[in-house]
């Protein structure tokens, strides 16, 4: 899903300021895109609404960066 993600704000020449803004603060949406946190059915909903992308794309399970 983050690799989905990645190429749409890519293709729709968004950023990250932007994604941000959708899912509450810039910093969330680092983590987000980095791997350090899941997406959640909130931020899920707000990208499928709010953006038009499928849920479907984003509800997959995707690993985490390790903390080490």
């Amino acid at each position: 899903p983050i690799a989905f993600l990645k190429t749409v704000m890519d293709d729709t020449e968004r950023t990250q300021a932007d994604l941000g803004r959708l899912i509450g603060s810039r910093s969330r949406a680092s983590e987000v895109l980095n791997r350090r946190r899941a997406l959640t059915v909130a931020m899920i909903w707000k990208l499928n609404t709010v953006w038009g992308l499928p849920a479907g794309a984003l509800v997959k399970p995707h690993p985490l960066a390790s903390a080490a």
